[in-house]
């Protein structure tokens, strides 16, 4: 795509541009920020680094071409310091806003930023605030990049930045004007020593660009001053002019990338052999007729809605029904579409997943922490074209989470309206919804049809991963891997045992998984993981409420015919149980001590036919079929929290 530069002069804007370039993006324009008064050179913004504010226009001439360099003043200030922006009047992400859209509306083909973001959430989530706001695509390589890894990428790269900023201990005047590859061992030191980041995300130092290995011409310093900004920091001011390169410029640079899958996550495929396919199910079976009701129950704060359906004709009547249902849903029960924390979305058909998707984004609209999600393909009864379940909560203010909807080669971004992961947080715990994650590479967005399942079966679970990793809820409450015929139900087993004991340190996570079969998955995916984490966060000896012995006893009687594996949540107990007796399911069903939890049923189509008949209540998810963390095929599957 052709994407415009937000260029600071420092190093990361400029790595972060050979990037974009690498990736077979198209630099097409500049674009920067710069103090109202032009001889103030330290501005104590948020975002944007204004040191070497004069340097900027120099860069033009160094690219060439016909490049254009666009700028505008800072009028703003940094009056929202939340750490997910909303429109604010009189910021200066206002200003980045205003900047941006004249650069679009003069070059309307231009549908990438590049940003070099690093660790910065506060600066990523403004970037993508502008971004989305404009129709654009925020392009951010360097996002959770290894610092040391990426500094010394960058010294090895050709590009040449010197340190025009210093503000950490251990660093002084005497670093103004070194290169980057001269302060590189000093600052190793330093990260030992006192935790200072190598890369200056912490704002340790900022950089200014002299070369790199697109420029047509380079900067060379002709003198400069030192300035003392505050008692710990210093700043240099440079004179430079243009000069003339020894060498013509590489835009043919081939930079080292990062490796799609880490160090550990590719020895968890040692060894594992491409596994033959099984016969295929009968995914084309015809729709079932008959009427699923909805089920809305309350846990605590937790409210559970499942089963929404529509019989209007087409898929956007439906989807505006259901979600419309919802809203009325919620509202009888005191919440809303804000405090929506997860969305399980079926489909019949996953050609319809756009329409969808326009719909369901009107309704999500405005809102920072959409809900995460899972959606599949399965088979629904007719004349369903989906089916809509929720978890929400009745408290406000409740969640935090990450809605990362930058490129990157850390994970994939959103593709859809909704976020990787959404954390409840209470006295005691957090409780995490993880979003499915399906083997997307993440620098392209696209599916790599030649690598095999294996690949693809580590690759998606490296996603869910890190994105639990992100969010630091660690503990595996229960994980759900959805797939399609393409994809073995013993190597997703196999894949998961080692996962276990070699990624979570075999810690008591085996027997929390559930594998599914559906019909089909988004971008003709054939593996999708998603699940649900949580985290303790006080000690042991908290005085906080513990479920009540009784209410254990309840829950392991009534589910004593089932395989079961049992983790308690603080006030919850969520009981994962698998069996192949459709009688003991109906017996678990009829007890009246089920009503008020939720109990989600994953099962064939003529099997919850059956149940929803007879008068049974849960959230019914229909599969082609269920096996048991070990690869075991069982006749159902059920996920009960209580």
């Amino acid at each position: 795509m052709k994407f415009v530069a937000l260029i600071s002069g420092g190093k990361d804007s400029f790595y972060n541009i050979m990037h974009c370039m690498n990736n077979g993006h198209s630099l097409v324009a500049l674009a920067n920020l710069h103090p109202s008064d032009a001889s103030v050179n330290e501005l104590d913004s948020f975002m944007f680094q204004t040191v070497g504010h004069d340097i900027i226009d120099y860069y033009r001439q160094c690219i060439g071409g016909d490049i254009p360099l666009y700028r505008r003043k800072i009028k703003g200030r940094s009056s929202n310091v939340a750490l997910e922006y909303e429109v604010t009047r009189d910021d200066e992400i206002e200003d980045l806003y205003k900047l941006l859209k004249s650069v679009k509306r003069l070059n309307p083909d231009i549908e990438g930023v590049s940003c070099g973001a690093i660790l910065s959430h506060y600066q990523r989530t403004r970037v993508e605030n502008v971004c989305d706001r404009l129709g654009l695509t925020c392009l951010s390589y360097l996002w959770q990049r290894d610092q040391a890894q990426l500094m010394s990428e960058m010294c090895s790269s050709g590009l040449d930045a010197i340190l025009i900023k210093v503000a950490t201990i251990g660093l002084n005047e005497k670093h103004l004007g070194k290169s980057i590859s001269e302060v590189f061992p000093i600052l190793k030191k330093l990260k030992v020593m006192f935790d200072v980041h190598v890369c200056g995300e912490g704002g340790e130092f900022e950089t200014l660009v002299l070369d790199a290995p697109f420029f047509v011409k380079r900067l060379q310093v002709k003198d400069s001053k030192v300035f003392h900004h505050s008692s710990d920091s210093s700043y240099l001011s440079v004179n430079v002019e243009v000069v003339e390169k020894e060498g013509p410029p590489n835009s043919d640079m081939q930079l080292q990338f990062p490796s799609l899958l880490s160090e550990d996550f590719e020895g968890l495929m040692d060894g594992v052999c491409e596994p033959q396919r099984e016969i295929p199910e009968n995914v084309h079976q015809p729709q079932p007729i008959f009427q699923i009701r909805h089920r809305v129950a309350k846990l605590g704060t937790n409210l559970y809605i499942g089963n929404l359906t529509s019989t209007f004709k087409t898929v956007e009547e439906q989807t505006q029904n259901i979600l419309s249902h919802l809203s009325h849903l919620l509202e009888q029960n005191q919440s809303s579409f804000w405090q929506i924390q997860h969305m399980t979305v079926l489909v019949q058909d996953m050609a319809d997943f756009d329409a969808i998707n326009v719909i369901y984004e009107a309704f999500f609209q405005g809102i920072f922490l959409p809900p995460s999600r899972v959606c599949i393909q399965t088979i629904l009864p007719s004349p369903n074209k989906l089916q809509v379940s929720c978890i929400a909560s009745t408290k406000y203010n409740f969640k935090s989470g990450i809605h990362i909807r930058s490129r990157s080669y850390w994970a994939p971004q959103n593709i859809g309206p909704y976020s990787q992961a959404i954390v409840d947080t209470n006295d005691e715990w957090k409780y995490a919804t993880l979003s499915g994650q399906i083997p997307l590479v993440p620098s392209s967005m696209l599916i790599n049809e030649e690598s095999s399942s294996v690949v693809q079966t580590t690759l998606s679970l490296q996603h869910l991963y890190k994105v639990k990793s992100q969010i630091k809820v660690n503990q595996v409450a229960s994980f759900i891997c959805y797939i399609t015929g393409k994809t073995s139900p013993a190597l997703v087993s196999e894949i998961w045992k080692r996962y276990v004991c070699e990624i979570e340190h075999g810690k008591d996570f085996t027997d929390r998984l559930l594998i599914v079969k559906v019909t089909a998955l988004p971008r003709q995916a054939s593996i999708e993981w998603g699940g649900i984490a949580y985290q303790k966060v006080v000690d042991m000896y908290s005085s906080g409420h513990k479920k009540s012995t009784s209410t254990w006893f309840d829950a392991r009687d009534l589910t004593a015919a089932f395989k079961t594996t049992t983790v308690i949540l603080g006030h919850a107990i969520l009981i994962k149980f698998v069996g192949n007796e459709i009688r003991d399911l109906m017996d678990f069903l009829r007890s009246p001590k089920i009503q008020n939890t939720s109990v989600n049923v994953m099962s064939d189509i003529d099997t919850i036919h059956q149940l929803s008949n007879s008068g049974f209540r849960a959230e019914w998810v229909p599969v082609l079929g269920v096996y048991d963390s070990d690869g075991s095929k069982y006749a159902y599957g059920v996920v009960w929290t209580s």
